[in-house]
Order: C-alpha cells, then sequence, then structure tokens
C-alpha cells in the first residue's frame, strides 16, 4: 500500500497545538508538507519567540511520520514569518505600470494550456503534462494561473504558504519533480478569491515575475477557462512560445476552444496543438467502447487551422482519482494507458523542439 498524503495528515492530526488546543493541521501551523515515494517533508510555521517550546511537538510529529508503513525518511522544520521576512502580498491595490513582453528569469520556454470552456479538464491535462515533461528529464514549472479557480495544489499533493525571505521574492514549492505556484497556496481551500480585474492582473505578473523558479526548460501556465483578463495580461507581459487547447469533442466545447484561439491568434501566440479530452469511454466490465461527448470533432478542427491533434485522452475513472488524491496518473500509475497518452504527448513536445 502506498503511501498517501491522507495518511499523513491523520497522524498530523493526532498531535495538539499548545496555543490553541486545536489539532496542529487544524491550527494551520502545518505547511508545505511534500511527499515523494518514501520521503516526508513539512515545516511548522510558529511564532518565532515560541521555537524552543515547539521543538518537542515538531521532534514528536517526526518520529510518529516515521512510524507510518511505507516512509524511509521524515524531514520536519520550524520556519515563521518574522517582520523582516513577511509572506509575499498578492494583493496590490493597482496593476503594475504597462510594459512590453518580458523574459522571465531562468525560464526557457512558456507553454499555456488553456480552453474556452470550464470543465474540460484544462487543469488535469496540464498537471499530467508538467509530470510526464519532469519524468522525461526537463526542469518544469507549473504556474496555476486560474486565480478563481485554483485546483493545481490539490492536483499535485502540495499544501502549505510559499515562504519569502524578503516580503517581495516568493519561494514556490516542488512535488513529483514539477516547481508550482498557485493563488491556492496563499489562500484557504473553501476561501473565494473577491478581486476585480486589476487587482488580479497585478497578482498574476508577481506570481510570474517575483518567483524564484530557478533555472527551468518550460514553464505550463494552467489559465483559467475563456478569453479575459488573465490571458491577456500573460501575452503582453510575458513572451509566450505557445499555447495548447483543451476541449472535449462536444460542439458546446469546440464553441468556445475556437474562441479561445482566435483569441491567441489575435495576440500573436503560436497553437502548438489540440488536445481532445474525455475522447473515449471504454466500460470497465464488458470493455464496450463509447463516445459520450462525440468523436472528431476536435481532430477535424485541429485539420482546420493546420496544426497537429496532439493527443486523445479517455474518460477514465483512474484519471480523476490520481488528480483528486494528489498525484496526476502519470505518477500514480505510469503504466496505464492513460498515462501512456500524457507521456507521448511529452515526448512528442520534446522531440518537435518545443521544449
Amino acid at each position: 500500500m502506498s503511501l498517501t498524503r491522507e495518511a499523513v495528515l491523520e497522524t498530523l492530526k493526532t498531535l495538539t497545538d499548545p496555543a490553541s488546543g486545536q489539532d496542529i493541521v487544524a491550527a494551520g501551523i502545518v505547511r508545505a508538507l511534500n511527499i515523494e515515494n518514501d520521503s516526508v517533508r513539512f515545516v511548522f510555521e510558529i511564532d518565532p519567540a515560541r521555537a524552543q517550546a515547539y521543538e518537542p511537538l515538531r521532534a514528536e510529529a517526526e518520529a510518529k511520520v516515521t512510524a507510518l508503513a511505507g516512509v524511509a525518511k521524515v524531514t520536519a522544520m520550524m520556519t515563521a514569518h518574522t517582520a523582516k521576512a513577511p509572506p509575499p502580498d498578492l494583493k496590490p491595490s493597482r496593476p503594475a505600470e504597462p510594459k512590453g513582453p518580458q523574459h522571465i528569469p531562468g525560464v526557457k520556454k512558456i507553454i499555456a494550456i488553456a480552453s474556452g470552456k470550464g470543465g474540460v479538464g484544462k487543469s488535469t491535462v496540464s498537471a499530467n503534462i508538467a509530470c510526464a515533461l519532469a519524468q522525461a528529464g526537463k526542469s518544469v514549472g507549473l504556474l496555476d494561473a486560474d486565480v478563481y479557480g485554483p485546483s493545481q495544489p490539490r492536483m499535485l499533493g502540495v499544501s502549505g504558504r510559499p515562504a519569502s525571505p524578503d516580503g517581495k521574492t516568493i519561494l514556490p514549492l516542488r512535488n513529483h519533480g514539477v516547481t508550482m505556484m498557485s493563488i491556492g497556496l496563499m489562500t484557504n481551500e473553501d476561501q473565494a478569491v473577491v478581486w476585480r480585474g486589476p487587482m488580479l492582473m497585478g497578482a498574476l505578473q508577481q506570481m510570474m515575475m517575483q518567483v524564484q523558479w530557478g533555472a527551468l526548460d518550460v514553464l505550463i501556465v494552467d489559465l483559467p477557462p475563456g478569453t479575459g483578463d488573465v490571458q491577456m495580461t500573460l501575452s503582453q507581459k510575458a513572451n509566450v512560445d505557445g499555447a495548447i487547447i483543451v476541449s472535449t469533442p462536444q460542439d458546446v466545447a469546440l464553441i468556445d476552444a475556437r474562441k479561445g484561439i482566435d483569441m491567441f491568434q489575435k495576440l500573436n501566440v503560436p497553437i502548438l496543438g489540440m488536445v481532445e479530452n474525455m475522447s473515449t469511454h471504454i466500460c470497465s466490465n464488458c470493455g464496450h467502447e463509447e463516445h459520450l461527448f462525440g468523436h472528431g470533432g476536435v481532430a477535424a478542427e485541429a485539420e482546420k487551422l493546420g496544426v497537429p491533434l496532439l493527443a486523445e485522452v479517455p474518460l477514465h475513472l483512474d484519471v480523476r482519482l490520481a488528480a483528486d488524491g494528489g498525484a496526476p496518473i502519470v505518477v500514480s500509475k505510469p503504466d496505464s494507458a492513460q498515462a501512456q497518452v500524457f507521456q507521448q504527448l511529452a515526448n512528442d513536445l520534446i522531440e518537435a523542439a518545443v521544449v
């Protein structure tokens, strides 16, 4: 039985925060929980004045997690945001002054994953492409630019608030070989982000330019659905090397996908290709194949545009369970037929020198 994030959290919940009387997970002092194979890392974010008092609790937490089946190594550290190093502020009162497209330091390529319509699986595709490229040996970053509906923290199994050594530079988190930043790491999972366009645009620029991405072969940007402020800001403020459009085969999704394609063409961002998600469903009981949302619509649209159909991703329960569990299908079941679709897509991008 593989080690899960939930098992670690349940173990940590047995410990009590002396300051609040709650368990340490509910009290919010457990941050940056990351699980890679048999290694577990997490941080206690506390008042620096109480570091000595919390040391026995940190040691107990480390010991309890070490005792879990499948755990070989545990690293538990204590940290704090002090007056000299406050958490980064992603709520600017106004956007930065307009500038032309800029290069993000250390990032060789930027690829946007977009859709015209919500609910077509764009974030699932983004997470799996990022992890598949990382498995292929590329240095990969993933920017969750869906500010109103961030899902990458859950999909990549990342939690905790990113640190900031100076209140401006943001240190991203990492899991499954992917460096990731999301507004979802700065808010509670059930907390709405109620921002108007200027605040949203300013926060996106900060997440692009003030995050210490390091040296990346590619930064994957998971965009929100539609053709709004985020898409325009990304295309106008950063050198985007291309966009991948995700759609289901049904006509309603394709209508909106065409609008997204038209937007990128107007913004002079190349269309690298299209991905047909939920392309087909194979019954797990009888093996019968059904095209629940139709078939061939995305392929026909790609041919019309003169761009490649990069992948046809099947509709499968394992893909959804993997995303909800914090380990995309290419990580949790790399030998499955579903994972191989994304692995082939990543290899095709590498062979075409896109990445």
